[in-house]
């Protein structure tokens, strides 16, 4: 039988979650057993999941399940070095060259298990089926424009912390502005990331110029990124990508003070963002990347969790119909997410 253990995230500030309650409900009524850490930070209560029939584990005992169990869970694991044998479903950001995602997979290697990438799982035609990524865009284009703000007022940006709505998050960025209407640029923008930064700014009343495929097919450079006051990158590293802000920009004439990495992968030999190499934090938002003028890089790599609960609603009712397949694990969206695996776990020296 298909046993599903969803773990607690080990990472702070993570109170997102991959299934609700009604979801645990439907798998457990289709015959699949589900079993839930306890977890005190997570938006969802431990109750909720119990009420819906899950049995309650305590945090972190993943590790000592029934091997047959499928492991299900977010954000990244320990970076502890321990095999990995167990089959995991999680966003992994093993496969750019990321030199965590190396580790972790020469963990699977060591342990046998095997990774089914959140992020990889694509229909046949290569669309991913399950994202966070329009809140991502929603609430990296809001804490890039409280950056703004901040600068703007001669002050360093403020930490953040979650938001029980999108509404709220909106609302503080308009009060935060003070009226400031800044022009921005959003590359990726017919996508989910794209969607929700330039929702975000037009909501606010900021203009938007609006790129995706067609804008960026040339290849660059992209002189006009500079001529907007706020860039959003929402796109994807992957080979091929073009490069969007050069390392030499620090020395050109811009009109950019605020750059929202929204796709945020700052260590991939593939990012398009070439003035800065970390990712940022809940409590300091942004790397100073230029001085005079200021240019400051907003790259958190949690951004939908400052919405938890709304972004776990969204996130959980797009998968819910793909852990219901989850007795057929090697085919389906599950299947090529398994080959992605493969492929790259072959590659791995320990």
């Amino acid at each position: 039988m298909t046993h599903l253990w969803v773990r607690a995230e080990s990472r702070e500030n993570e109170d997102r979650v991959g299934i609700m309650p009604d979801g645990v409900a439907a798998l457990l009524a289709q015959g699949i057993d589900v079993t839930v850490e306890d977890s005190p930070s997570r938006v969802i209560p431990t109750a909720d999941y119990a009420a819906a029939g899950a049995a309650i584990a305590p945090p972190g005992r993943w590790v000592d399940a029934p091997r047959d169990a499928i492991i299900f869970g977010l954000k990244e694991l320990p970076d502890n070095g321990t095999p990995l044998s167990h089959r995991h479903i999680m966003f992994g950001h093993a496969y750019k060259g990321q030199p965590a995602g190396q580790r972790l997979l020469a963990r699977f290697k060591a342990g046998g298990g095997t990774l089914y990438d959140l992020e990889y799982l694509e229909t046949p035609e290569g669309r991913r089926v399950a994202a966070f990524g329009y809140w991502a865009g929603y609430a990296g284009a809001a804490v890039s424009l409280l950056a703004y703000a901040a600068q703007q007022a001669g002050a360093p940006c403020p930490s953040v912390d979650t938001w029980p709505s999108s509404k709220a998050m909106r609302d503080d960025v308009q009060a935060a502005l003070k009226g400031a209407t800044p022009n921005a640029l959003v590359i990726g923008a017919l996508g989910r990331v794209g969607t929700g930064a330039s929702d975000l700014c037009e909501d606010l009343g900021l203009s938007v110029t609006k790129w995706d495929m067609a804008e960026t097919a040339h290849g660059g450079p992209f002189p006009e990124v500079l001529d907007h006051t706020l860039f959003f990158n929402c796109i994807l590293a992957r080979p091929g990508t073009p490069v969007f802000v050069p390392a030499e920009t620090c020395g050109k004439t811009r009109a950019l003070r605020v750059i929202g990495d929204i796709a945020c992968d700052p260590d991939s030999d593939f990012s398009p963002i070439k003035v800065y190499d970390r990712v940022t934090s809940w409590d300091a938002p942004v790397i100073r990347a230029c001085d005079d003028p200021p240019l400051d890089v907003m790259a958190i790599d949690n951004l939908p969790s400052l919405m938890p609960r709304e972004s776990s609603e969204d996130f959980a009712a797009q998968l819910l119909p793909h852990l219901k397949t989850l007795d057929a694990i090697d085919s389906g969206v599950w299947g090529r997410a398994k080959t992605y695996f493969a492929d790259h776990i072959q590659k791995v020296t320990t």
